[in-house]
Formats: structure tokens, sequence, C-alpha cells
């Protein structure tokens, strides 16, 4: 502990992020009995390896096993820990996924009302727009951006854009009625469009 400037033991339960209790459990001689998640947060706080730490507190464990085995559960447990990393991320992404499945009604009306009002203040709407942007700022993080505004002009791209009506030929230009969207390089909705009158 003085080597890893630790002071008390509430201190390194703290750096650790573990209970003090699993650290008395260890100064009782119990380390065989401990998690090795716990093992290993004690021995990174104390800046040693997970064989320094079992070495003082279960030598038994140590010459049981061969030499390379405790560095093999290491990298094993780092492997596990990048491992939990990538699922939390691929989660989170269905989670957004199957979240913006349920908000396509909204996210392609909602522009086309955004623009109505604001073409007539005087209709009693503009006052609901405000509360509305915590959706927006939800769309902002997880990076879900509009393919073009509502009344826009844009050349046809059968990619983005989902006729509604008529027929047109890529890149003739076609007005934008109700917003598509794309998260990163993933397209959400394409665009709905109406030829260009």
């Amino acid at each position: 502990m003085q080597n890893a400037n630790i002071s008390s033991y509430r201190q390194l339960s703290q750096k650790a992020r573990i209970s003090e209790l699993q650290l008395m459990r260890l100064q009782r001689g119990l380390a065989s009995k401990m998690r090795l998640d716990v093992l290993l947060k004690i021995s990174q706080a104390l800046g040693i390896t997970l064989t320094e730490l079992l070495t003082n507190f279960a030598p038994e464990l140590i010459k049981k096993s061969p030499e390379n085995s405790t560095s093999a559960v290491e990298q094993k447990y780092n492997n596990l820990q990048k491992e939990l990393e990538q699922q939390k991320k691929l989660l989170m992404q269905e989670f957004q996924h199957s979240s913006l499945q349920i908000l396509e009604s909204w996210l392609q009306q909602w522009p086309t009302v955004v623009e109505k009002a604001k073409q007539n203040p005087s209709l009693g709407a503009v006052k609901i727009l405000p509360l509305l942007r915590p959706v927006e700022k939800l769309m902002e993080r997880w990076n879900v951006e509009s393919i073009a505004n509502v009344g826009a002009e844009v050349p046809f791209d059968p990619q983005l854009h989902q006729l509604m009506e008529g027929s047109v030929q890529k890149g003739e230009m076609v007005k934008v009625r109700y917003t598509g969207y794309k998260q990163g390089d993933k397209l959400l909705f394409r665009a709905k469009v109406s030829p260009k009158i």
C-alpha cells in the first residue's frame, strides 16, 4: 500500500472500487474463495500483478498453478472486459434502432408540422414547438440527421428519396414533403418527395 501511496484500507477500497469487506477477506487468508475480478481490481489498485498479490495472500494457489496461468487468467479477464464493452455498444445500437422505428411516423411528420407552423405564425401550434426540443436533442445525441429539410428542392436519388406521386428520373429536381433520416452512414427512412411543379 505504501508503494502505491495508499494510506488506509478505505482509500484502497475506494481506489479498487470494492467493499472494505473484500479487503478483510483477503487479509484473513480467504483469497482462494474470492472472485477473480475482485482480486484483479485490488492488484490493479496496488499497481502489482495478480501473481504478486496471490504470492503474498494465497501462496498455495501459486504453487499449484503453472507459472503463466495467472497471466493467462488476467488476459482472459481483459478479453472478457473488451467483449462486454462491444456487447454494450451493440445493445445500445439495437435499442436506438428499435426506438427510431417506433418514432418513424413522428420523425417524418414533425418537420412538416414545424414548417407549416413557421409559415403561419397565427396558428396555435407555434406554442408547442419548444415542447419537442428534448426529442430533437435525443436525435442529435444519437447522431440522427435529416436527409433534407421539408420544402427543399433536391436532385432525385432513389437511394435517399421515396417518390409519393408521379414519376421522375434520377437527378431531376424534386420537392421534399416529408424528411428522411440517416444515423451516421446508415439510412433509417427515405425522404418522401414529389416532382417539382
